[in-house]
């Protein structure tokens, strides 16, 4: 068999709608040494595969970190395949919020230098020395507290959208940007109690680590991040602490928590917290836009793109090489226009 998918992406999404038993969404990451990570990479996709999951897996010598849409009617036997591995021995299993199991429509298993692209020499610290574990019910009690420091360790674009009262959340499209202006923003606060948070926990073990290194003495991670949160105060019946939607790294780029809308259309301002990709292929910029706009501005960004996705193969070619250098084909806010004015081109 190919240890790889070989089907057209449209073939692929008719055939997840066209799907006639549940599946249900979960995620979860562990960092281990790992000798021979394509070994385990080809072993892993060949099982999962056979299941009939979809996903996106990234395996690396420090570990994994897995988003997954399983059928329900596999999800004992997939728990029983993961239980052969030792590593994976008591794994903590994260379920998706919202959850219609369209979330992935293939399964893509990669190798990968690192877990989380963090830019970071690891050999500088000592990444095993992590911040305290805290459950949702302890992070929900102490995140009010005028005690406490919240800090989201997400992107931008994720935090725009959903975020906890009261958190700092960095204008920053990566992670080493976001890590590194965390710590200069926080010196000189090095005896208060952190709290940091993400979308499922694994970003908090590297900055968490990070800031001890740096001198933070009560550094605390929120366990299972805003996934675990939201699951454990909907079955407490809390209100929640976190606020708007949850970005995700599917095609639902979205869930939302508390039901507000917290976030705004970037072209007309309007309350809006729906991500998409600029439908000029050679941008694909990724960005908030409402209904409304998506019709005004054939799903783009900008007028010039709008051009470039209706225009000439010349056309195409004479915007890819004035942007090339600009923004490549990162998936991330272009910073002149969002981060420094908190808006696209108005068109």
């Amino acid at each position: 068999m190919f240890l790889y998918n070989r089907i057209n992406t449209e073939v692929l999404k008719c055939q997840l709608q066209d799907e006639s038993f549940s599946r249900r969404t979960i995620s979860f990451y562990r960092y281990f040494i790992l000798d021979h990570p394509n070994e385990l990479r080809n072993k892993l996709y060949e099982e999962w595969f056979s299941l009939n999951c979809f996903g996106r897996i990234y395996i690396a010598r420090e570990g994994i970190n897995a988003q997954m849409s399983i059928p329900e009617d596999q999800m004992e036997a997939f728990f029983h395949r993961l239980k052969q591995y030792p590593i994976f021995d008591q794994i903590p299993i994260i379920y998706a919020i919202e959850d219609d199991g369209k979330s992935f429509y293939k399964l893509t298993v990669k190798v990968r230098d690192k877990l989380v692209a963090d830019g970071l020499k690891d050999d500088t610290f000592d990444v095993t020395n992590v911040g305290k574990h805290l459950s949702a019910e302890e992070f929900h009690q102490l995140v009010d507290s005028d005690e406490t420091i919240v800090v989201d360790v997400r992107n931008y674009y994720e935090s725009e959208i959903g975020h906890f009262k009261n958190a700092i959340c960095p204008k920053v499209d990566t992670f080493r940007e976001e890590i590194e202006m965390v710590s200069q923003m926080l010196t000189g606060k090095e005896e208060r109690k952190i709290l940091l948070y993400c979308t499922g926990g694994i970003r908090c073990e590297k900055a968490s680590a990070y800031l001890k290194h740096h001198g933070f003495k009560d550094v605390n991670q929120l366990h299972g991040g805003i996934l675990e949160y939201a699951r454990k105060i909907k079955q407490l019946d809390l209100t929640s602490n976190f606020i708007g939607k949850n970005f995700v790294f599917d095609d639902r780029m979205g869930e939302s928590v508390n039901g507000q809308v917290i976030a705004h259309c970037h072209q007309c301002g309007n309350p809006c917290d729906i991500h998409t990709n600029c439908a000029n292929d050679l941008c694909h910029l990724l960005f908030i836009q409402c209904a409304e706009c998506a019709v005004k501005n054939d799903r783009c960004c900008s007028r010039e793109c709008s051009e470039v996705k209706n225009g000439t193969e010349a056309d195409k070619q004479s915007y890819l090489m004035k942007h090339k250098r600009k923004f490549g084909n990162r998936q991330v806010y272009r910073k002149s226009f969002v981060l420094a004015n908190n808006s696209l081109e108005r068109i």
